[in-house]
């Protein structure tokens, strides 16, 4: 067991921010609870390189994208598309959600090729 979403999902910091993540070394996935306090944002923004789902914990709020705004509420499964433009705005009582995603690689120094 990674963690009891209950626990992290519940009242707790109305500031925001990352409540838990995934640590596991050897994993082939990112994983982080976030909390977006009462009627606090995330500007429009390029998301990486990855597909990311959105899992909506408690709270709601709404996710724009290219193809307008959607309601999120808890339960909401949301799949944010690499590269794809996107802000997140929590409603009066706040947003927290569950994001899953490939691992990013680490950097590395290395030789270019040719």
């Amino acid at each position: 067991m990674l963690c009891d979403v209950n626990t992290v999902s519940g009242s707790g910091d109305q500031a925001g921010g990352a409540l838990w993540r995934l640590d596991a070394e050897q994993r082939h996935l990112d994983a982080n609870v976030i909390a977006l306090g009462p009627n606090r944002r995330i500007d429009t923004h390029t998301g990486p390189d990855l597909d990311v789902l959105m899992l909506v914990l408690s709270g709601a709020g709404e996710v724009e994208g290219a193809d307008g705004a959607i309601t999120a509420a808890a339960g909401s499964l949301i799949w944010l598309p690499r590269r794809s433009q996107r802000s997140i705005v929590a409603g009066p009582d706040g947003l927290r959600y569950l994001t899953v995603h490939p691992r990013r690689p680490g950097l590395s120094i290395g030789t270019s090729p040719g």
